[in-house]
C-alpha cells in the first residue's frame, strides 16, 4: 500500500516548533505580568497600612468638647511631628513605587499585546500548511482509491473473459 509523503512537513514541523516558542514568550511575559500586579497589590495594601498607621498617629482622643484650636497641642496627647513626617514620606515612597510598577506593567502589556499578536501570526501560518497537507492527503486518497478501484474493475473484466471461454492469448 503507498504511503502519503507530505513535501512540506518540514516546513510544518517548523511552524509548529516557532509557534510553540512563541508561546513560551506569551507565557512568560503572562508570569512577569502576574509578579507586577502582585507587587502592585502589595504596594497598595502597605499604603494603606502607612495612611492607617498616620491617621492613628495624628488622630487625637476627645471628650466631647468642642474641637481645639488647629494650633493648639491636643490635650492629654502630643504628637511626634518628626515621627508623622517619617510616617508621611514612606507612604510618599510607597506611592512612587507603586506608580513606577504600573508604568512597567503598562510596558509589560504592550509586550504581552504585541507577542499575543505574533503567536496569532505564527498560529495562522502554522494552520495554512495544516490545512493544505489535509487538501493533499484528500488529493492523495482519492487518486489512491481511484487506482483501486481501476484495478478491480480490470479484475473483473479480465474474471469475466475467462468465464466466457476468451483468452487474450486467442486475441493475437
Amino acid at each position: 500500500m503507498a504511503k502519503f509523503v507530505f513535501e512540506l512537513e518540514a516546513l510544518l514541523r517548523k511552524r509548529l516548533h516557532d509557534e510553540r516558542e512563541q508561546m513560551g514568550r506569551v507565557a512568560a511575559i503572562e508570569r512577569e505580568r502576574i509578579a507586577l500586579e502582585d507587587e502592585i497589590r502589595g504596594y497598595q495594601s502597605m499604603i494603606i497600612e502607612e495612611k492607617e498607621d498616620l491617621a492613628a498617629r495624628l488622630s487625637v482622643e476627645r471628650d466631647g468638647a468642642a474641637p481645639p484650636d488647629e494650633w493648639a497641642e491636643p490635650p492629654g496627647r502630643s504628637v511626634d511631628l518628626r515621627a508623622v513626617r517619617m510616617q508621611a514620606n514612606a507612604s510618599l515612597r510607597l506611592i512612587d513605587r507603586a506608580q513606577r510598577a504600573v508604568l512597567r506593567l503598562k510596558g509589560v502589556h504592550d509586550r504581552l499585546d504585541a507577542a499575543r499578536l505574533d503567536l496569532v501570526g505564527l498560529t495562522t501560518k502554522r494552520r495554512a500548511i495544516e490545512l493544505l497537507k489535509e487538501q493533499r492527503y484528500e488529493a492523495w486518497r482519492r487518486a489512491v482509491q481511484k487506482r483501486e478501484q481501476m484495478e478491480l474493475d480490470e479484475i473483473a473484466v479480465l474474471r469475466h473473459g475467462r468465464g466466457n471461454g476468451f483468452d487474450a492469448r486467442d486475441a493475437g
